[in-house]
């Protein structure tokens, strides 16, 4: 009987693994103004429009990635950029600063 379990135990652990896959990442254009900045937490708070089907137009919170990318940003900044989203880990990346 231990035999069994044993031989059963891999494809078991398989068929599991299959199971747990991630839903795939999704990318949307996002335009908005930096709002505020936390340099510590490489966040930025964002009054953005509607991003795609993801999310209505409103003002939140976003990490932003790498950090190249939020050394880029001041408060006041608009921008254009794309939000990457994940299940349910999400960041704003690919800034580019719309000219004044």
């Amino acid at each position: 009987m231990t035999r069994r379990i044993y031989a059963f135990l891999p494809l078991l652990l398989l068929m599991l693994a299959g199971c747990a896959e991630k839903a795939p990442v999704k990318r949307y254009p996002m335009q908005g103004e930096v709002k505020a900045l936390d340099a510590s937490a490489h966040t930025a708070t964002i009054a953005a429009g509607k991003i795609g089907d993801w999310m209505e137009a409103m003002t939140m919170e976003y990490p932003v990635k790498p950090d190249a990318e939020f050394q880029k940003l001041h408060v006041g900044d608009r921008i254009e950029a794309t939000v990457i989203v994940g299940d349910p880990a999400y960041y704003v990346t690919e800034i580019k600063i719309a000219p004044k």
